[in-house]
């Protein structure tokens, strides 16, 4: 386990290189490798990417994320201007399918819904939602629901596993059941474990999948 004045230091230096960040206030705490991010930000986007920056750091074990979002008074939008953004950001994204995503906002919380095929489609209709001013929560409740009658393949998951440079000399076991993939074992960073949930989600007939993958650092 790293010094938590270190890990500290380095989630507060990541959070400061990314450029839309290093003048947000952002306040980082650590202790035993759970990092708490706080503070106040004026994007739903820039909440994200500190969360995001945190979890790149080596020894971050989980992020407790408690960034409020904040507009300046030049931001003055209502719920139905946020919602009609939306829907015309996704006219204009071949990823989102418009017509499938049904769209609820609340005192500028988004609340996504509906059913897509591709769980590519789901992120799309999200990272949409993210750069829109006036946003300060997404909910992403799209449900997967592949149209594809093959039969969901334990081996065709573990081999595109293998494939990728980036999951090399990790633990990764694959339990299927029906079209849903269980991701199991261990991985020595989190962009592993994202990465390794990314890959199963590519295989046709997946519904779900459970990333029950734990990130263990080498300290050596």
């Amino acid at each position: 386990m790293r010094d938590s004045e270190e890990l500290q230091r380095d989630v507060q230096n990541a959070i400061k290189w990314e450029p839309l960040l290093k003048a947000a206030e952002i306040g980082v705490t650590a202790k035993d490798g759970v990092v708490t991010l706080s503070g106040t930000v004026d994007s739903f986007f820039k909440k994200e990417e500190a969360e995001e920056a945190a979890k790149s750091v080596f020894g971050v074990k989980a992020v407790v994320e408690k960034i409020q979002v904040h507009f300046g008074n030049s931001i003055q939008k209502n719920d139905n201007d946020i919602a009609t953004e939306i829907i015309n950001a996704y006219r204009l994204n071949w990823e989102v399918p418009t017509d499938l995503v049904k769209v609820r906002v609340e005192n500028g919380w988004v609340t996504l819904e509906g059913e897509l095929e591709w769980n590519y489609q789901k992120d799309a209709a999200k990272r949409v939602v993210r750069y829109l001013d006036g946003v300060i929560g997404v909910s992403n409740n799209i449900t997967i629901q592949s149209k594809s009658k093959d039969i969901l393949e334990k081996s065709s998951i573990e081999n595109a596993l293998e494939r990728n440079a980036s999951l090399e000399d990790n633990d990764i076991n694959v339990d299927v059941n029906g079209n849903k993939v269980t991701l199991k074992g261990t991985v020595s960073s989190w962009h592993q474990k994202d990465e390794a949930e990314r890959v199963a989600w590519n295989a046709i007939g997946v519904a779900n999948v459970n990333n029950e993958l734990e990130v263990e650092y080498d300290f050596a």
